[in-house]
């Protein structure tokens, strides 16, 4: 998914741009065609201003620490693109283990796209449309502007729909407490 990214920063006691281009950790899928996915930024557990240098490399993981936070932006293609005869599943996990492992390992095998984080979310659907579904089986409709705060429990997203959906995601880093 391309996103422009502009950082702003300080020099001499003034505001200015210090970087203005893509993310260097982006992700258009091969094995899922219409998955996208782009790491913008992210913080430490303490962030400190000003704070301008580059904080995504490709190392950098997509899911937070405690404190830690993460924000960006994810395409999901329709759910028709994983039933098609083509789709490879093993390819497909392959793909996301390499781009994402931290995030890919907390996908169930015997659940397809459910999924839990130790975070708090918040989910802004940006166009089209997207099912939540939720462990009891509901799902919620979310339509273009509509907000979700995912508050670290085990969630699938499905695209009913036959157009991409773009969410932008802001991860929170948290403590789980049982």
């Amino acid at each position: 998914m391309k996103a422009r990214r502009v950082v702003t920063g300080h020099s001499g006691g003034k505001a200015v741009c210090v970087s203005d281009g893509p993310s260097p950790k982006g992700k258009i899928y091969t094995s899922v065609p219409g998955q996208a996915s782009t790491l913008l930024w992210a913080t430490p557990p303490v962030p400190t201003l000003p704070n301008q240098n580059e904080a995504v490399s490709a190392k950098t993981g997509y899911v937070p620490g405690p404190g830690e936070t993460r924000f960006m932006f994810v395409t999901f293609p329709p759910d028709s693109v994983m039933m098609s005869p083509s789709f490879d599943p093993a390819a497909v996990g392959a793909e996301f283990m390499e781009h994402m492992p931290e995030l890919a390992s907390k996908f169930e095998m015997d659940n397809p796209g459910m999924h839990t984080t130790d975070t708090v979310d918040y989910g802004i659907v940006l166009e089209g449309e997207v099912w939540l579904e939720l462990d009891d089986g509901k799902q919620i409709h979310l339509q273009q502007h509509d907000v979700v705060v995912q508050n670290g429990t085990r969630h699938a997203w499905r695209n009913k729909s036959e157009k991409p959906v773009k969410m932008a995601f802001v991860l929170i880093g948290a403590n789980r407490k049982e």
